[in-house]
């Protein structure tokens, strides 16, 4: 793969594509080599999507080209077809799989699949550099999925835009294909079910004097929201003081790609 810097000279990145068993087959992409002394990016894409439709537009920036040098990136996609489908936090275990496959020793992630990521960075803190939260929901129930009465891939673009993006007929007939004809719709019906029933974060905000024994995430985080976006923002209140919070205006449930559009 070639890729052009700001300065617009030409480098290669070294692509490697494997699949990890866990849960079922985990399908990974790592671009670039990773470094002993230097994490690597990990990301897990959002429901409906994998990792091209969810963070390809990013990576495809210039100003990202420049931070494809220094470190290398591993893009999960969640696994395929099961007749039993994984729990949000099976999903999360998948990570360190991913890491031992690699030989990865710590990681930057990041990702609108954040509930998962999360919950593997409250696991192994040591294994984390730093958390990229997209539209995160600490809240165990998901107000978008209510009813089975609309068709899979409606219920899905419901979730990852916010009513105002929803009357944008390019970009919403453009994952509305993505959605129908790149992901298999059976697998994705399972995958909304286990976000469904997912338990809540049960993390906690602390607090000088108060209990020590709470949960909350040890490492950096940067906790990226979009201002119309659909999802229930509630975890902010119980982050860690130390996190940044970053609301984007004009985006909805994936502001990565409101903000680096898909190429016509």
């Amino acid at each position: 793969m070639v890729l052009e810097d700001s300065e617009d000279s030409v480098f290669e990145i070294d692509i490697t594509e494997d699949d990890v068993t866990s849960f079922g087959k985990v399908h990974c992409t790592m671009k670039g080599v990773p470094r002993g002394n230097r994490p690597t990016i990990l990301t897990f894409h959002d429901i409906g999507l994998n990792h091209k439709s969810c963070f390809e537009p990013l990576f495809n920036q210039k100003y990202i080209h420049e931070v494809m040098q220094h470190f290398a990136v591993c893009h999960v996609d969640a696994p395929g077809q099961r007749y039993t489908y994984p729990s949000m936090d099976q999903l999360s275990e998948t990570v360190p799989m991913v890491l031992e496959h690699f030989g990865l020793k710590s990681v930057i992630d990041g990702g609108a699949g954040a509930d998962i990521l999360a919950r593997f960075a409250l696991k192994p803190p040591d294994m984390v550099e730093g958390l990229v939260l997209i539209n995160i929901s600490a809240q165990a129930e998901v107000d978008w999925i209510t009813s089975w009465t609309h068709a899979l891939p409606d219920t899905v673009i419901s979730h990852l835009f916010g009513k105002e993006e929803i009357h944008c007929h390019e970009l919403i007939s453009t994952f509305r294909h993505l959605i129908t004809n790149n992901v298999n719709q059976s697998n994705l019906q399972q995958f909304v079910k286990s976000n469904k029933s997912r338990r809540d974060l049960e993390i906690e905000r602390p607090v000088q004097g108060g209990n020590v024994h709470i949960q909350t995430l040890q490492c950096p985080v940067l906790q990226i929201v979009g201002d119309n976006s659909p999802a229930v923002v509630d975890s902010n209140s119980r982050m860690n003081p130390t996190t940044t919070f970053l609301k984007m205006a004009d985006c909805g449930g994936l502001p990565q790609i409101d903000q680096c559009p898909l190429p016509v």
